[in-house]
């Protein structure tokens, strides 16, 4: 192993599997070579990668890429709880996703990881007073990725937003470790209040599509909420809800729910035959 390779393998493995996943690539499909070595293979650190893509995706005419990459490396280089963040993503999409199978996808490909990442820096703006800049970004990643996630949203680590469209997730929400989310997940307000009023989604639970969730409510941990159900009572610690509006409809299933991502309701098992079947559809890429 060359001496660079072997130091990126020992030092960060996950960068070590993009780069090497992304040499492969550029041997097989060498129309994307030029593109692998501007988004990956001329960096030297993920991070730096993350930048160059997130920078081109989101520059505009206003704003240009190269001044928007500039914010981004600012953000990873003063806080590196970000890329570790980041990286416990990726693993998350590789873990959770089907039909993802390399480090590499996520980072070229998948847009619910851009926007959860630029999120990272969004929020790490906000807390450094720059409000006008998170806001930018926020509307540039709704705009470009189709995900709605306000800036001063908490949002832990080995998070999986899936396909992303459609996603919205309001100021005062918070989002913990190992969670998973579908798409057109809402994660709302019940009005026009102020204060703290939007929901609490607690470690490894699972969020099936089109759900909506309102209010300063909680998701228990390793719960399971059913696709197009709504949300408005707490949800407790390890059962799966459905319904509008959504109830109790069985337990979990399994001890983690968000990694397991198993959408199916079993309704002759839990013995209630008047509920959904299905918690929604999973990964369909």
């Amino acid at each position: 192993m060359p001496h660079t390779a072997q130091k990126f393998a020992e030092i960060d493995p996950v960068w070590s599997n993009v780069r090497s996943e992304a040499l492969e690539m550029a041997a097989h499909e060498p129309v994307l070579a030029s593109f692998l070595h501007a988004s990956v293979l001329n960096h030297e650190r993920f991070e730096d990668a993350l930048s160059y893509l997130l920078a081109q995706k989101l520059g505009s005419m206003e704003v240009s890429s190269m001044l928007l990459r500039q914010v981004f490396d600012e953000a990873f280089h003063k806080d590196p709880d970000i890329g570790a963040a980041v990286r416990a993503d990726v693993m998350a999409v590789l873990d959770r996703d089907p039909a993802c199978h390399s480090y590499l996808e996520p980072l070229l490909y998948f847009k619910g990881f851009h926007a959860l990442q630029a999120h990272r820096v969004a929020h790490w703006l906000l807390g450094q007073g720059r409000k006008a800049m998170a806001l930018f970004i926020q509307n540039r990643v709704s705009v470009t990725f189709g995900a709605d996630i306000n800036p001063a949203a908490r949002i832990g680590r080995g998070i999986m937003i899936d396909h992303a469209t459609g996603v919205v997730v309001g100021e005062t929400a918070v989002v913990e470790d190992d969670v998973s989310l579908l798409q057109g997940v809402t994660l709302g307000g019940t009005g026009n209040e102020e204060g703290d009023r939007h929901p609490k989604i607690r470690l490894g639970a699972m969020v099936g599509a089109g759900a909506v969730i309102l209010g300063n409510i909680e998701v228990g941990e390793c719960s399971r909420v059913g696709a197009s159900s709504v949300v408005l009572k707490d949800v407790p610690p390890c059962k799966t809800v459905a319904g509008i509006p959504a109830k109790v409809v069985g337990e979990a299933g399994c001890d983690q729910p968000s990694r397991k991502m198993d959408q199916i309701f079993d309704r002759e098992k839990n013995g209630e035959g008047n509920v959904p079947g299905g918690l929604g559809e999973g990964s369909g890429r």
